[in-house]
C-alpha cells in the first residue's frame, strides 16, 4: 500500500513537473478560484531588518466574498477579522481593538485573500519565474502595481497545486512569510465568525480615514 502511494506521487510530482509554467499558475488558480470557503492552519514569520523573527500561528477561515477570520494559538487570543467593511484587530496583551476600513488598509494578511476567488497571477505580477524544490515548485514574482508596500514574492506550491508557503519582501527588507497546513477546501463555515464582537473592557481604536 505504501509503496502504491510512493509510486502514485511520484507519478503526479512528474506530470506536474513537466507542464508549463503558465499550465501549472492556471491550475493554482482555478484550485483557489472554485472555491467558496477555505480552512488552514498558518504558521507567520514576521522578520523586520536587523531585529529578531517574530513567530506567530493559528488557524485561517475564508469565505468569500472577501471574509477572513484568523484565530491565534501564538499568541494566544489574538484576533484578525474581516467583515468586508472593516478590519478589526484584537489584542489580548493590552486589551484593544484596532478598526481600518478595509479600502484604507496596507495589512498583509489582506492580500492572503487571494487564495479564495482573486488569484490571477498574469494580472498581479510580472518577472514571473519557477524552479523545482523537491517534490514542489517554488515560484517567484514582482508586484506589477508601484503603489503596493513589497518588492517580491515567493510561493512554494505542491505537486497537488495548493500553496505551501508565502514570502513577501518588503521595501523597508523586512520580509513576512506564512507556511500553511491542512488545508480543507469549502469546509462548512458559520457566517457569524466573520462578525466581530468587541471583547469586554477592550479599547477601540480606530486608525485610516474614519
Amino acid at each position: 500500500m505504501v509503496l502504491r502511494f510512493a509510486a502514485g506521487l511520484l507519478a503526479v510530482w512528474a506530470m506536474a513537473a513537466d507542464a508549463p509554467l503558465a499550465d501549472r499558475l492556471h491550475e493554482v488558480e482555478n484550485h483557489y478560484n472554485n472555491a467558496k470557503t477555505l480552512q488552514v492552519l498558518f504558521t507567520e514569520q514576521y522578520t523586520p531588518q536587523g531585529r529578531a523573527q517574530l513567530t506567530e500561528s493559528g488557524v485561517i477561515l475564508l469565505r468569500r466574498p472577501l471574509r477572513m477570520r484568523w484565530d491565534y494559538t501564538q499568541p494566544r487570543g489574538k484576533l484578525f477579522v474581516c467583515d468586508g467593511k472593516y478590519l478589526w484587530l484584537y489584542k489580548p496583551s493590552d486589551n484593544s481593538v484596532e478598526q481600518t476600513p478595509v479600502k484604507e488598509s496596507d495589512d498583509m494578511r489582506l492580500p492572503l485573500a487571494f487564495l479564495l476567488g482573486k488569484l490571477h497571477f498574469e494580472k498581479e505580477f510580472r518577472n514571473i519565474q519557477s524552479q523545482p524544490q523537491g517534490f514542489d515548485l517554488k515560484i517567484t514574482a514582482e508586484p506589477k502595481g508601484d503603489d503596493l508596500p513589497y518588492s517580491s514574492v515567493e510561493f512554494v506550491v505542491a505537486a497537488d497545486s495548493h500553496i505551501r508557503n508565502v514570502k513577501v519582501v518588503n521595501f523597508d527588507h523586512s520580509v513576512l512569510s506564512y507556511a500553511f497546513d491542512q488545508e480543507k477546501m469549502n469546509p462548512p463555515v458559520n457566517p457569524n465568525a466573520f462578525q466581530f464582537q468587541m471583547p469586554k473592557g477592550a479599547e477601540l481604536v480606530k486608525t485610516g480615514g474614519q
